[in-house]
């Protein structure tokens, strides 16, 4: 009887030891799980606001390029990209600011850069500003198309529910129109398939207004297929003729076109634009944090449309 108590105290004993470890393992684990998010949103906090701070540079570059007027083109400082850099470099440049080596942002690295988003066509083009498909822009978007290999049926399925959309605000708006994307990705809204949108991603964009095609930043498969008589060659022709000297003006693209000069105009093209997108990547410790930021510039005014990051 004795050995009995004697073996059941044991196995007591046995379970409350068992019991309390794991009570103690499991707060020790939520403890240790509640440091590692607590450390994990203040480190997407600290990128957040290092990457706004970026963001704000950025729009003072712009800025400060347009108080210097002229055309925008790619020798201008703001289409230099920021190769990953260490936030210690920015820090130790300023004089009034003092390096503590054991600051975790110093191990921060930065990078992004800004690309003209009038450099690409833009879909909002299709729709007039008197709500009616535009055929100079069917024309071009179904050149790219071809150009691409994608089937230029897709353009008029979306230049249609693109005019659908733009008019759901009115009384006679259909019930079925589709909504207004914003973002380009959004594009399905409209009906163009994933494989299309994919492959047309670096080529086109998706602006609240009708703008221009910038002849010195696009690239030579987007002025091709904007002009309807250039062919490839003369787009290549083009791209090459601005690495020594950018246009200043339209006429200076005309000389280049010679035959074809009579296809640039004021309404589909230009030398200036007004839409930049600004990427920002922050890298820290195993966090990565990228932020994507469309800007519009009228004048010395540089206003923020939309970020996601």
């Amino acid at each position: 009887m004795k050995a009995r108590q004697t073996g059941a105290a044991l196995l007591a004993a046995m379970l409350t030891v068992t019991l309390v470890a794991s009570l103690a393992a499991a707060a020790l684990w939520q403890q240790w799980r509640s440091i590692e998010v607590e450390s994990a949103e203040r480190a997407r906090q600290q990128s957040l606001w290092v990457l706004t701070g970026a963001l704000d540079w950025a729009r003072l570059i712009l800025r400060e390029d347009a108080r210097s007027g002229g055309a925008d083109h790619l020798a201008e400082p703001w289409a230099i990209p920021l190769a990953e850099a260490r936030m210690s470099t920015f820090l130790s440049a300023d004089q009034s600011t003092s390096v503590d080596n054991d600051n975790t942002m110093l191990q921060a690295f930065l990078s992004g850069g800004i690309s003209d988003l009038q450099a690409r066509m833009n879909v909002r083009n299709l729709v007039d500003d008197s709500n009616k498909l535009s055929e100079p822009d069917l024309k071009a978007f179904a050149k790219l198309f071809q150009q691409l290999g994608l089937q230029p049926a897709e353009v008029t399925l979306i230049a249609t529910n693109l005019r659908l959309a733009l008019d759901s605000g009115s009384a006679a708006a259909p019930d079925t129109a589709p909504l207004m994307p914003q973002r380009t990705r959004q594009l399905g809204w409209l009906g163009l398939s994933g494989r299309s949108l994919e492959a047309l991603m670096p080529h086109i964009t998706l602006l609240p207004v009708r703008t221009p095609l910038n002849i010195n930043t696009a690239s030579p498969i987007v002025m091709y297929a904007s002009v309807p008589s250039m062919d490839l060659a003369q787009a290549q022709q083009l791209a090459s003729a601005r690495q020594v000297t950018h246009f200043r003006t339209l006429a200076d693209a005309s000389k280049i076109l010679g035959e074809g000069a009579g296809q640039l105009n004021e309404t589909q093209h230009s030398v200036n634009s007004r839409f930049f997108e600004v990427r920002g990547r922050l890298r820290l410790d195993q966090t990565i944090v990228e932020e994507s930021s469309v800007v519009q510039r009228d004048g010395i005014v540089v206003k923020t449309l939309w970020r996601e990051h």
